[in-house]
């Protein structure tokens, strides 16, 4: 395969950052935030989008502008998945407000603020580490940044059949998705979630599923073991926890109930518990590289790079907008505070510490696993009780004081999300030959927009959904539990530490366990962070994730090479891809048509046949689709 980056210094400069690709990367970036935010209010989790808006930047290149631009379509990718990104670092932290009380609605410029602050900052702290996390790193993989890269040079490279037969599967997918969302949303023909309990004596059993098309898709893109971990987590909290902890004695519920209302005040906290030691663990990880973007920044501060290929932002931007950032953060703490100078000046302090440590951590677990699989929750976790503990210190305390700790977890959860994207891309950017400098500039581009669809969008699905953020069909699972955590360190709500204790413990020992399977080169993994969002979210959402999950494990099982393999790997991502977006967009499209006063349509027909038989198609869809390979590359 050609060097791109040869290619092109031996040759006339090829079109990069361009109009066509500005216009096209800024809608995606749009689309892409708004699906995010539906997928992670709903589920507690977001998904990649660079891979799918690479092949439609390359399709629209192809089939409207009749050329190809290898560079454009990248420059296209990496302004979408910086608004996903956003989205991600904006939905687990700011509907805390409304949960605890605080808003009563979004208030546009402080969401707003919020999200173009965090995501500047995470972009600007990433960027001087760049030469550390992937110019001079050898050890990390970059799975997904790799794989990003593969399908722009192969849809570079290949002819029409290629583009038609991706095109093919983010279309169908979209439509599969769209259609199920529709009959359940609108017509109210496929039941959302079937789930039973029962009492045995003094304790409850459970059991549920989600009957989600995105959850499936999203069980394929995260993997099987990956899947399997959430769908562990899920049967420890549920199936273990809730039996072991929790009596029917003096309870004059359903069983159902009793085993929510269980989960929500003690077992979700065991989640909690293991998820602050999965973050501290990250940082852990991460200290050898820590310690070199460290010697990076204070040892070239003024150099320059020579190659367009080596060049990055000017420091003296980096250091203007930086400054610039952290004053307009210092003036949203100032309005969180109540107006208190000493709460916002330790708040920016700790918010910019922690913010350069979750830059670097974020950065390194992208280029280990993927930017699907970085533990997110766990470093704002740690981020909300290094804030709450600090304001507990000096005194503040109260409303005020939940409000501040959950502004500070939002501009950390920005950074940690925008600046492993942003790894990530750039990743992608120096396999195909790209300019560092122009993916910067994209993804602020990218920022600067998406920050501005954020709060229109949650305020309409607030809205327009039944029971609100917060409520039943859009559970906002890390939201939820910021607003909790912040509230147990201003005194509103007492927490439960001996769950969360208990949580810790078990992190430690999958700790020991993980520690144990990488000693040996086992291909399975025991990753703290999967079991303990499985723990933390309804259990309903893991059977899904773990069919999507058994999916791919059986359909690249059947691969007769490791060719034939990545064929059916990245067809089955962009047709997941297409699933996904297709619920999550037609979602939000309902939101809307609530909101304008159409309800849901009464059909009269048994939902219960149609949600299984539907169900049974999105599974066999994907993997007939999926094991459909063609003889060569997308």
């Amino acid at each position: 395969m050609t060097d791109p980056a040869a290619a092109q210094s031996a040759a006339a400069p090829r079109r990069e950052l361009t109009l066509r690709a500005l216009l096209m990367g800024l809608l995606l970036a749009v689309v892409m935030g708004a699906a995010n935010v539906y997928v992670g209010l709903k589920v507690g989790m977001t998904v990649s989008a660079s891979i799918p808006a690479a092949v439609m930047a390359m399709l629209v290149f192809r089939y409207v502008f009749r050329d190809r631009s290898i560079l454009e379509a990248n420059q296209v990718q990496t302004c979408a998945s910086a608004g996903e990104s956003l989205a991600a670092g904006i939905i687990f932290t700011m509907p805390a407000l409304i949960v605890m009380g605080t808003w009563t609605e979004f208030d546009f410029w402080t969401v707003t603020g919020v999200a173009f602050t965090g995501g500047l900052l995470g972009i600007l702290l990433m960027i001087p580490m760049r030469k550390v996390f992937i110019a001079e790193s050898s050890e990390l993989p970059y799975p997904e940044g790799i794989a990003c890269a593969a399908v722009l040079e192969t849809g570079d490279s290949e002819g029409d059949a290629g583009a038609a037969d991706a095109a093919k599967g983010l279309i169908l997918g979209g439509l599969l998705g769209a259609g199920a969302k529709v009959l359940a949303g609108l017509f109210g023909i496929i039941q959302g979630t079937k789930e039973a309990a029962i009492a045995l004596g003094d304790r409850v059993l459970y059991f549920g599923s989600d009957i989600s098309p995105m959850l499936v898709g999203v069980g394929y893109i995260v993997r099987l073991n990956v899947a399997i971990l959430l769908f562990a987590g899920g049967a420890i909290g549920w199936l273990v926890l809730i039996p072991a902890f929790g009596g029917a004695t003096g309870w004059d519920g359903t069983a159902d109930a009793l085993a929510w209302d269980l989960w929500d005040s003690k077992i979700r906290y065991v989640g909690v518990g293991a998820m602050v030691v999965g973050g501290l663990a990250s940082i852990v990880a991460v200290r050898r590289g820590l310690v070199e973007a460290i010697r990076h920044l204070t040892g070239s501060a003024g150099g320059g790079a020579a190659s367009e290929h080596e060049r990055d932002l000017p420091t003296g931007v980096i250091i203007g907008f930086s400054l610039l950032a952290v004053g307009l953060i210092a003036v949203l703490y100032h309005g969180f505070t109540g107006g208190s100078v000493g709460a916002t000046a330790a708040l920016t302090v700790v918010m910019v510490v922690a913010a350069f440590f979750f830059t670097a951590v974020a950065s390194y677990i992208v280029g280990l696993v993927g930017n699907s699989n970085s533990p997110v929750s766990g470093m704002t976790i740690t981020a909300v009780l290094f804030a709450g503990g600090i304001l507990y210190l000096i005194g503040f305390k109260g409303p005020d004081a939940a409000v501040a700790t959950i502004g500070v977890a939002a501009i950390v959860c920005c950074v940690a999300c925008t600046s492993g994207d942003v790894c990530n891309d750039l990743k992608t950017g120096a396999i195909v030959g790209a300019s560092p400098i122009r993916q910067q500039t994209m993804q602020i581009a990218g920022v600067a927009v998406a920050s501005l669809v954020m709060a229109p969008v949650m305020a309409l699905l607030h809205a327009g959904t039944e029971g609100g953020i917060g409520g039943p069909n859009l559970n906002a699972p890390q939201a939820v539990l910021f607003s909790k955590l912040a509230q147990g360190f201003s005194g509103e709500f007492a927490l439960p530490w001996d769950m969360i204790g208990i949580g810790a413990g078990i992190g430690v020992a999958l700790l020991v366990v993980d520690g144990v399977l990488k000693a040996t080169n086992a291909p399975f993994r025991a990753y703290v962070m999967p079991i303990a969002v499985g723990i933390y979210l309804p259990f309903s959402i893991a059977p899904p994730i773990l069919v999507g999950g058994l999916i791919s494990a059986l359909v690249l099982r059947g691969s007769r090479s490791e060719e034939e393999a990545e064929q059916r790997s990245q067809r089955g991502v962009l047709f997941s891809s297409g699933v996904i977006a297709g619920e999550a967009l037609v979602g939000v499209a309902l939101a809307g048509l609530a909101v304008a006063g159409l309800k849901e349509i009464d059909h009269g027909l048994g939902a219960e046949a149609i949600s299984l038989i539907t169900w049974a198609a999105v599974a066999g869809g994907l993997g007939l689709f999926i094991s459909r390979t063609r003889p060569r590359s997308l």
